[in-house]
């Protein structure tokens, strides 16, 4: 077969199998203009991924311990669910009620269930299906445990908790 002459445009060459190959795959201006729009996009999702991901931690607004708070309301070790880890969050909510008392919840409990603190969080089943509840009440009762303050238990949970 004879090939063209590479100083010959292709277009002058085989028109027609060019015009029929465009008809099946339109390539012109406007897939340009859709693949620059598509690139655009996920960029523009790329950016916005980064900056929701980047944010530092949020330092919530911790309560108050109330004056002789107990662990009376915490749920009964009979009535807690049988859900992997609950038993021993609700035993160190029982050991630890007045830290607990004065810890906010990083669940937002308080918004969407009424919650005043994390302890709170233990007086219904609630604690029982959340993750977050757990793992703050298990690492509050193990950093009061090693004598933290209340203020260093709060710092600890937001830098691990916090959004």
């Amino acid at each position: 077969m004879g090939r063209a002459p590479a100083d010959v445009d292709a277009v002058e060459v085989h028109p027609p199998v060019l015009r029929r190959r465009r008809a099946r795959h339109p390539g012109g201006v406007v897939s340009r203009v859709k693949s620059a729009w598509l690139v655009a996009a996920a960029g523009v999702a790329a950016l916005a991924g980064t900056l929701v991901l980047a944010r530092p931690g949020r330092a919530a607004t911790h309560p108050e311990p109330r004056p002789g708070v107990t662990a009376e309301r915490v749920l009964p070790p009979a009535a807690v669910p049988h859900t992997p880890g609950a038993a021993e969050a609700y035993a160190a909510a029982r050991s630890a009620p007045r830290i607990l008392d004065g810890v906010y919840c990083h669940c937002d409990c308080s918004q969407h269930s009424g919650h005043r603190s994390l302890l709170t969080c233990f007086e219904s089943e609630h604690a029982s299906h959340c993750d977050i509840c757990m793992g703050e009440a298990m690492l509050a009762t193990r950093l009061a445990a090693q004598g933290s303050g209340l203020a260093a238990i709060r710092q600890a949970i937001d830098a691990q908790y916090g959004r």
